[in-house]
């Protein structure tokens, strides 16, 4: 019977197992229910016989054993048995821990992965069978501990046993009785299970504070067990917070809002801790949370993310009152605010919704923005609806804001706010800074500020009528509130629309900071230094910036005002550290021109601060005085050096003005803060060497204020006494030599240097030198100097050469010396300054406060001092220059430190103490050369005959080594010709009589090589032999060779210049000898052009330069002089020359002015220029005229090139008229051109660069320097330089068949007329030039106009036999003459363009000569007279002006009794020119039109100074600007005159015949202007008459409706035969703020294509744009196109607002409708915004509605002719 029951079971079992993959979940419980009954098992029996033969369903649920659709369901059908059964046995441990561990665990860790839906309920089953059967001490003996196993197990805080039991002991779990599988549960699935038990275990009964903890049966209630529960969970939650990312969320995601919520409903809980009961509150897990919160705050954006989580999660469950009550609240700690802030300009979107999120809910300011008004408040805001005090715009900024749900717009008439108030206030603006229009923004912002403050004063109490507290005193101090406000004021500077910046930047800078004394320093100084300073570099605050040369705009003014006052409130500690900081935002941002300027002011305002005792505070003593001054050092030092850097970015600028000022404000600061004994002397002069030279040398504008401040400043916080200054800076210039000299001394008997050390000390020494020279007053100052230099030469030459750094510093102090006496001459000889001598350059006066005679004075003492050291630098040089003789043997193996070296001019291949050698010679030679050369100036004699031997001893030697066949060996052959390189210069610029002679008697061998041939031959020859044959051996690497062709090309530059020199120093050579044959100079040129296309960036200008300087042998070699049997240049080898020198610049990537100028005044050399054959070679173009081609070609592209080359040709062509004719089309390219690009280096390579200033000194000089000069750097200067050029050559041309004519002057003029006649050629005939219809300012537009410039320049070269081809051309282009007057009788023409003929006929009788003046007059003035009475606006207004101006010329004042007499005529035309003289409109006009018509003067306008200088553009764009707002009026008058029918009719009264309100004098009888009554003077009831007289108004009435007529003449015809024609849908699209041509081509389009009813635009005459109608495709016209100026729109959208249209506008707004859900009326006007700005507050008052296009993607615009077209459609479909 056992076995059949086990049988029977089996069977039961089987059926049930295969009844969970038929049977849905819900129902297995009444299938279980009929089992037990019909079998009668036990729910125990049955439940363990499940689980007994249950299978493994991880792997059902991970294999494939079951079918997809079942996979699922019978899981969830077998765990729903289960615990059906479990219910059924009530309390059962076994049963219950067999089931977790069997099947519930296993379960969770399978489906978490798999299916989320059967996990949650699986869980929801277990949770269920633990609330019904009571069994928490199950799930707290076996489930929790296993899950917070698995947690800790995440957070790696369980590595063995022993870590496990310290844990799971800490946590009171029994772990004797558990047992756990070896695997855990994933993080987020134990964090759920974990969270949904506590919450059932709190939610199952009401639980009390205290409990009760075991029951009779042992049981564990819900109660303890949920107490224990949050214990573990908040120890738990407090790891977690602090670990990774993931559980993080894991915590803030499943266990915080549960401990949350448990805390909101009881604020503590009893708990069992090891065996005691303790007392787990709210506020002691709030303080541990809030740590967490404050680690996260400092980590890193995400971790700041999750901390503003938990607190937004905590205040959520937990508002603060609650914490206030308890004893905590989290408003009152300060970190707490700071990280509000902090969180409110964080860059994230999310943080910053948080951080609101939270101030709100800490404030009680619920999501609609609405807080805790008082009654009182509430009542009169019912009571006045418009509050007094507040605009309109102010008004309804109150509705919209409340509307939105962001708060209450204060009335400004309210009294002090309280703080709750001013809280509301903060959020109202913070909310519409970040989610709400611009419009709201500019409607509130400035009132809304201005409450806050007005009642933060300093004498103002702020203790708050609602009691106080934390948060109100947040906004209720006034240290606090601009805390706050920079908040506000830091989202309002990075808004989108720059109109918003605009309003917050001048919110800033107009508070009045002085009413708040020292509280202007609790603006934070990380917005000051941040997006404040961001805000200073923004463009679109400084419009009015460099405007006619004024660098400076009324945001920079204001702003350093405000950094002034700031300044001001610091201490002196944090003043300096402010400066630094302040100073050192140029390293961390890119400034622009303004943002630099701005910064520099204000650094300079900042600096120049008003000091007080309280803010400096006490004096400090002993050691931590010590320290602070330390401090203050280093601060000042960091000073200096940010400083630095932004006048190094200052260079970066053109305009030397602007790099002037920023300098001058720079200095000031310096000034201001340091003394000169504040910093090191070193610091002093890096900082001072980096201003300018030409401000700070002689003639400097700021030499006199540098001066100034290094002998000394006075100032009370010096950390020295400035008094002493004077005296202590020259001794520490004094001192310096002596430093430096043994500075780097360590005793070591082989010190090495190399070129980069040289270099680093030539730096420190030019800049103490240049320093030196800028400081001295007195001859005494620079006594130590002379001093030092006749003492230290022995020491310098006893010592070993190769022993010290002594020797070679030595040389590098003498050479800085003279490098800047060099340097001094150049500037007295330019600016011709004495030493006692004031001058005045720009806007300071320049002194130079030395105290001798002449400055030759100076010279003359250093030439001494110089010479009196001369015999020891000789030796020194001469046994230094040793290590160039071949009997000095060197290795042949590089060392293994130089092998790897790639070479170059500072990486020589060679062992360190040879480097050291070599470097150490050249050294020397250089010092020898350059003393030589500056002392032959001043003094001649046998010491410095010494020093030219010894350079020409190195010459010989040099020339005549043999070429090294070792890699070291040639390395030292090239240090040799570096060294000769500045031997040969010194030799070159001294070269005369004596020097010859010198030579002679010392060198032998020259005179047996020289006699009877040309001295230089040989020499130059040897020495390019030799040269290339150490090129031949091949030892060098490539970068070596590039830098041994570098000096080759220095060496013969100067051997070049040799003649050049002599011949200047007066050296005549005798019996015939010359310095070159031509045979040895052709050699020489021609080596020069095969190494020009491929010279090194280095080479260039040498190579360029010893071109020039053979060409100038060639052309003087024809005299005899010096080239022997010279017969010029031979045509092939120009052609070389031309191409190689095209190859050369076309590959340049750089263009830098040097070459480029180098590169014109040696290939395009006066000597080939006045060569007709470089020109033109039997009917094709020559060399030059090839090469001038090219250039100009490539010039259009590289603005430079064109403008050098402008000036060097025009030069060029002004000596060689004859040779204009072949350059036509090129005199034509550079009069056209013109280019957008600006050269911003150009000035600044000018003003930096000796080699640029040469180069372009050598080019031909400009015909009229003065003028050209100020537009060397714009677009305009290629123009200007033909015009000056033409003009110059028509004054040679005026003398053709006069007694002093020349041959030079019939080809001029021949020439003048041949490029007239091309010009007119090309303005009527060119494709571009003879276009009548272009747009204005467009490419066409500026090419007619300089040719149309260039025209009037050549009308000079008008003669008898071609006046008839120029008139006949100017007849065809202005219509002027015999056609002018039926053009003025065209009734039918455009009023635009009979404008402009009216103004033409004026100044053709104006301007006539008097023998034909009275024939124009009768001919043109009877024409232009009707004009008078013309409709449109423009030609009445220009009419009446030019009218005036004629009848005022030839009709002059008459008395009275002449008038009787006169002929009718003659009395109309004098009463027509009194009438224009006196009425107020044509005053006015006249007044606007100002200088226009005497821009044009016959005489001057012909002149290039008239025509660039004397510019009437501005005129004419003031002319255009008061017209068009008078036309604006006139069409605002006919607006407003038809808002409706009776506007036009006026009740008239016989027995009142005068107004109510006086008319002014000259409006009763001017017909030209229209009258219109406003509202209050049409409801009016006294107004009965205008005139007195109901005939004469009426008269006024019918001209009105005349002229109303005839204005919309040609749109109403249109309109008339379009309706006729088809029937239009009642919508009217207004695109009167669209300015873009495509848009609008566009929009009309679709208008047309949808029978929209009109489209309105700014200006119709857009209509007749090309582009336009290219784009409409004849759109234009059919569809009605209406003219609403934007000025009129509000007037036009009023008027059709009361002919029964719907005024909608197409805007995302709060209120905007979705463009889906709106149901169009009939009759819509839809107004369209601007393409970036949108619709402007203004015109968002008066619409009804706003509509948006719903937009579902990340970005978030449309086109705005897209957005038209889908609204316009969305309509058609709707009325379809």
């Amino acid at each position: 019977m056992a076995a059949n029951d086990r049988d029977a079971t089996f069977s039961l079992i089987t059926s049930l197992w295969n009844s969970f993959r038929q049977v849905p979940p819900p129902a297995i419980p009444a299938v279980l229910d009929c089992l037990l009954a019909s079998t009668g098992l036990s729910p125990s029996t049955l439940f363990t016989s499940l689980i007994d033969t249950s299978p493994d369903l991880t792997k059902d649920l991970s294999g494939n054993k079951l079918d997809s659709g079942d996979k699922y369901s019978y899981p969830a059908s077998f765990v729903t048995a289960l615990c059906h059964l479990l219910k059924k046995q009530g309390f059962n441990h076994d049963a219950l821990k067999l089931f977790i561990w069997r099947i519930f665990l296993p379960l969770m860790k399978e489906l978490h992965t798999l299916n989320r839906e059967l996990l949650n309920q699986v869980a929801e089953s277990f949770i269920i069978v633990l609330v019904e059967t009571d069994s928490w001490v199950v799930a707290e003996a076996n489930l929790v501990p296993f899950l917070l196993r698995s947690v800790y197990h995440s957070l790696g805080m369980i590595k063995n046993e022993e870590s496990e039991n310290n844990i799971l002991g800490r946590l009171e779990v029994d772990k004797e009785h558990c047992q756990y599988p070896t695997w855990s549960l994933t993080l987020p699935v134990s964090c759920h299970i974990l969270a949904v038990m506590l919450d059932v275990a709190l939610s199952n009964q009401q639980i009390a504070v205290t409990t009760e903890s075991i029951v009779a049966n042992g049981h564990v209630d819900a109660q303890h067990f949920a107490g224990n529960l949050i214990w573990s969970l908040c120890i738990m939650a407090e790891h977690m917070l602090t670990e990774s990312l993931e559980h993080r969320a894991c915590a803030i995601s499943f266990l915080l809002p549960i401990i949350f919520k448990a805390f909101a409903a009881y604020p503590s809980f009893e708990v069992l801790v090891e065996g005691n009961k303790c007392m787990l509150s709210r506020n002691f897990f709030f303080v541990k949370i809030w740590k967490c919160c404050r680690t996260l705050f400092s980590l890193g954006p995400v971790e700041r993310r999750d901390a503003y989580s938990v607190l937004s999660l905590y205040l959520s469950f937990l508002p603060c009152d609650a914490d206030k009550v308890a004893g905590l609240d989290i408003s009152a700690d300060k970190e707490f605010w700071e990280e509000i802030k902090r969180g409110l300009i964080d860059k994230e979107g999310s943080v910053r919704k948080q951080s609101l999120h939270i101030l709100k809910t800490v404030l009680h300011i619920n999501g609609n923005g609405g807080g805790h008004s008082s009654g009182a408040s509430e009542t009169t805001r019912k009571k006045h609806s418009t509050p007094q005090g507040m605009t309109k715009r102010e008004a309804w900024a109150e509705v919209e804001a409340k509307s939105l749900g962001v708060g209450r717009v204060c009335n400004p008439t309210e009294p002090n706010l309280n703080s709750q108030q001013k809280w509301e206030a903060f959020v109202l603006l913070y909310e519409m800074l970040e989610e709400y229009g611009t419009h709201l923004v500019e409607a509130a912002w400035n009132h809304q500020v201005s409450l806050l403050l007005q009642s933060s004063t300093l004498h103002v109490n702020f203790v708050s009528s609602d009691g106080g507290g934390p948060r109100q005193n947040q906004l209720g101090m006034s240290d606090e509130i601009f805390s706050w406000l920079a908040i506000l004021w830091e989202r309002g500077l990075h808004h989108d629309n720059p109109q918003v910046r605009c309003l917050i930047m001048q919110s800033i800078l107009g508070i009045k900071w002085k009413d708040y004394g020292n509280y202007a320093n609790s603006v934070p100084e990380t917005f000051i230094l941040g997006s404040f300073l961001q805000a200073l570099n923004d463009p679109v605050h400084h419009k009015e910036f460099g405007v006619k040369g004024v660098y400076s705009s009324r945001t920079i003014e204001d702003a350093a005002q405000f950094l002034h006052l700031y300044a001001s409130c610091l201490s002196l500690k944090k003043w300096i550290a402010f400066l630094s900081n302040l100073a050192s935002a140029a390293r961390q941002h890119s400034f622009s021109r303004a943002g630099l300027m701005g910064l520099a002011e204000c650094i300079a305002s900042a600096a120049h601060r008003v000091t007080t005792h309280d803010n400096d505070g006490k004096a400090e003593v002993g050691q931590d005085a010590f320290n602070s001054e330390s401090l203050l050092q280093n601060e000042k030092i960091i000073l200096l050096d940010a400083l630095r850097f932004i006048i190094e970015s200052s260079k970066q600028h053109f305009n030397p003005n602007y790099r002037l000022r920023v300098c001058e404000k720079i200095l000031e600061t310096g000034a201001s803060v340091v003394c000169t004994f504040d910093v090191p002397l070193e610091v002093l002069l890096h900082f001072i060497s980096i201003l300018p030279r030409e401000f700070t040398d002689y003639g400097g504008s700021l030499r006199v204020k540098v001066q100034e401040w290094l002998m000394g400043c006075g100032r009370k916080h010096c950390s020295v006494n400035c008094s002493n200054v004077e005296l202590k800076f020259p001794n520490s210039l004094h001192d310096f030599p002596s430093r430096f000299c043994t500075s780097h001394y360590t005793g070591n008997a082989f010190a090495t240097y190399d070129d980069g050390d040289l270099d680093a000390w030539e730096s420190d020494a030019r800049r103490w030198a240049r320093v030196l020279f800028l400081a001295i007053k007195e001859e005494r100052h620079l006594i130590p100097i002379w001093t030092f230099i006749q003492n230290h030469i022995a020491t310098v030459h006893s010592q070993n050469k190769n022993s010290e750094y002594v020797p070679v510093k030595f040389l590098i102090i003498t050479l800085s010396l003279v490098m800047e006496l060099q340097i001094m001459q150049e500037r007295t000889t330019e600016y011709g300054i004495k030493f006692r001598t004031r001058s005045e350059f720009g806007s300071l006066e320049t002194i130079d406060t030395l105290s001798y005679a002449d400055a030759a004075t100076l010279y003359q003492r250093f030439t001494n001092v110089f010479l009196s050291v001369m015999e020891e630098l000789v030796l020194f040089a001469d046994s230094s220059c040793s290590v160039f003789s071949s009997s000095i043997m060197v290795q042949d193996a590089l060392p293994s430190s130089v092998k790897g070296k790639l070479g170059g001019p500072s990486q020589r291949r060679l062992s360190s103490s040879t480097t050291t050698a070599v470097v150490q010679a050249i050294k020397s030679v250089k010092t020898v050369a350059l003393i030589s050369s500056w002392c032959a100036q001043f003094e001649s004699g046998s010491l410095l005959n010494s020093a030219f031997k010894l350079l020409w001893k190195l010459y010989q030697n040099t020339i005549s080594s043999p070429a090294r066949d070792s890699e070291m060996g040639a390395e030292i052959c090239l240090a040799a010709y570096e060294a000769l390189s500045y031997g040969l210069r010194a030799l070159a610029s001294v070269f005369s009589t004596q020097t010859l002679d010198f030579v002679s008697d010392n060198d032998k061998q020259l005179l047996s090589k020289v006699e009877g041939k040309p001295l230089l031959d040989s020499l130059i020859l040897s020495f390019l032999q030799n040269v290339n044959d150490l090129l031949s051996v091949g030892v060098l690497v490539r970068t070596r060779r590039a830098v041994l062709m570098h000096w080759k090309w220095l060496c013969l530059e100067s051997l070049l210049s040799i003649p050049g020199h002599a011949v200047k120093n007066g050296l005549h050579l005798k019996d015939n000898n010359t310095f070159f044959s031509d045979a040895a100079l052709s050699q020489i040129f021609n080596d020069l052009v095969e190494n020009l296309e491929n010279a090194g960036e280095g080479s260039v200008l040498p190579i360029l330069r010893s071109v020039r300087l053979a060409l100038d042998l060639f052309a003087e070699g024809k005299s005899g002089s010096l080239v022997s049997s010279c017969n010029g240049v031979e045509a092939q080898m120009i052609w070389n020359l031309v191409r190689s020198s095209w190859i050369l610049h076309a590959s340049c990537n750089k263009r830098k002015v040097a070459p480029i100028a180098a590169l014109l005044s040696s290939v395009l050399h006066p000597s080939l220029f006045a060569d007709e054959s470089m020109h033109t070679t039997e009917k094709a173009p020559g060399p030059l005229k090839w090469f001038i081609e090219k250039i100009l070609e490539e010039g259009t592209k590289s603005p430079r090139t064109i403008r050098l080359s402008a000036l060097h040709l025009t030069g060029m062509w002004l000596s060689n008229p004859r040779f204009i004719k072949y350059y036509v089309k090129e005199l034509k390219l550079l009069s056209l051109y013109g280019s957008v690009a600006f050269d911003e280096d150009f000035e600044a390579e000018l003003a930096d660069n000796q080699d640029t200033r040469i180069e372009v000194s050598l080019l031909a000089k400009s015909p009229d320097p003065e003028l050209s000069e100020a537009f060397i750097n714009t677009e305009l200067y290629a123009r200007v330089s033909v015009a000056i050029l033409f003009y110059k050559l028509a004054d040679l041309a005026d003398l053709v068949g006069s007694t002093n004519e020349c041959g030079e002057c019939l080809a001029t003029l021949e020439s003048g007329k041949l490029f007239l006649l091309e010009l007119l050629s090309s303005a009527v005939n060119d494709k571009d030039l003879s276009k009548e219809l272009y747009k204005k300012y467009s490419a066409i537009h500026r090419r007619k106009i300089r040719a149309w410039q260039m025209i009037c320049v050549m009308s000079q070269f008008v003669c008898e036999d071609i006046v008839g081809q120029v008139t006949h051309q100017l007849h065809i282009s202005l219509s002027v003459g015999e056609q002018l007057v039926p053009i003025l009788r065209d009734y039918d023409m455009r009023p635009q363009a009979l404008s402009s003929y009216v103004f033409i006929a004026a100044n053709v009788i104006l301007h006539a000569s008097e023998a034909v003046q009275s024939k124009h007059l009768d001919e043109l003035l009877p024409p232009i007279v009707p004009l008078l009475t013309s409709h449109h606006h423009s030609l009445r207004g220009f009419t009446q002006l030019l009218v005036y101006q004629v009848l005022s010329k030839f009709f002059p004042p008459s008395d009275f009794e002449a008038v009787s007499t006169m002929p009718l005529e003659r009395r109309c035309f004098e009463d027509l020119k009194t009438y224009l003289a006196k009425n107020s409109d044509c005053m006015r006009l006249r007044a606007s039109m100002e200088g226009y018509l005497d821009a044009y003067n016959p005489t001057i306008s012909v002149t290039p100074a008239g025509i660039f200088i004397n510019r009437v553009e501005d005129v004419r764009e003031d002319l255009r600007c008061s017209m068009a707002k008078d036309l604006v009026t006139i069409k605002n008058e006919s607006l407003r005159s038809n808002e409706d029918h009776n506007c036009s009719e006026i009740s008239f009264n016989d027995d009142d015949e005068n107004l109510h309100t006086p008319w002014p004098k000259d409006m009763v009888l001017d017909f030209q202007k229209k009258i219109t009554l406003s509202k209050h003077e049409k409801k009016d009831g006294d107004v009965n008459s205008l005139l007195g007289h109901k005939e004469s108004y009426k008269q006024l009435v019918e001209i009105e409706k005349e002229d109303q007529l005839l204005d919309q003449f040609l749109h109403s015809r249109s309109l008339t035969m379009e309706r006729f024609k088809n029937s239009r849908q009642e919508f009217i699209l207004v695109a009167s703020l669209i300015d873009r041509i495509p848009n609008l081509a566009g929009l009309a389009r679709t208008c047309e294509v949808f029978k929209a009813l009109g489209l309105a635009v700014a200006d119709a005459n857009i209509v007749h744009d090309k582009q336009f109608q290219l784009i409409s495709v004849t759109a234009e016209r059919w569809v009605p196109i209406i003219e609403v100026p934007v000025d009129s729109m509000k007037i036009y959208l009023e008027k059709k607002k009361k002919e029964g249209y719907s005024i909608l506008g197409l805007e995302q707004t709060a209120n905007s409708i979705p463009l889906n859900q709106y149901i169009f009326p009939k009759k819509t006007l839809l107004v369209l915004g601007r393409e970036k700005e949108g619709i402007p507050v203004d015109i968002i008052h008066i619409l009804d509605a706003c509509i948006e296009i719903p937009q579902l993607g990340v970005v978030r615009s449309l086109n705005v002719h897209v957005s038209g077209a889908i609204a316009l459609w969305e309509y058609t479909r709707q009325q379809r």
